[in-house]
């Protein structure tokens, strides 16, 4: 076995189909400190083919070394603004006819996989160390999670963003499969 590199993985991309569940998707960075992990969210943005991130509060913005670095430049290619507050954000995408889920984990939180989502939806990531606050959650239609096995009570954020945007793009595919073997 060999791994595909330049040419030969180019191709092999071009041949992949489209998302079995297309989804119009938007990543919310509130107030995401780390640089670093704002460069894992571009990149992942881009592998999800998010319709833009938006980054607010004190989340650092390109023009970054360290975003540019850990991203691969995705920075430049997935499209992005910033918003001083993310509330603002929230209520814009709510008008604009986007479903709203924290990644946080509240009393009230549903495990990511067992929610029913729509065609629209904003992801919302929070700060590494305080989460999404109060007044970003009292916008969101739900606070999901990711399931926890380990002694870790968390993932990092892009962690977490990647799990939950694979399974928004992949969540028809395992209806389609069992409604298959039923017949």
């Amino acid at each position: 076995m060999k791994q595909l590199r330049g040419t030969p993985l180019k191709r092999f991309l071009r041949t992949l189909p489209p998302p079995p569940t297309p989804v119009d998707l938007v990543v919310v960075c509130q107030s995401v400190a780390y640089p670093v992990n704002v460069g894992s969210i571009f990149r992942i943005a881009d592998a999800l083919g998010v319709t833009r991130v938006v980054l607010a509060g004190i989340t650092p913005t390109p023009p970054h070394p360290t975003i540019s670095k850990v991203g691969r430049d995705k920075d430049r290619d997935v499209a992005w603004e910033y918003v001083e507050r993310p509330e603002e954000a929230l209520a814009r995408l709510r008008d604009e006819g986007y479903w709203l889920a924290a990644l946080e984990i509240t009393a009230e939180s549903e495990p990511y996989y067992a929610v029913d989502y729509p065609d629209r939806v904003a992801l919302v990531v929070g700060n590494e160390d305080h989460g999404v606050t109060r007044a970003s959650l009292a916008l969101c239609n739900r606070a999901i999670y990711v399931p926890m096995y380990g002694k870790g009570k968390s993932l990092n954020v892009h962690i977490s963003l990647g799990v939950v945007g694979y399974h928004l793009l992949h969540r028809g595919e395992r209806e389609r499969e069992h409604r298959d073997t039923q017949r």
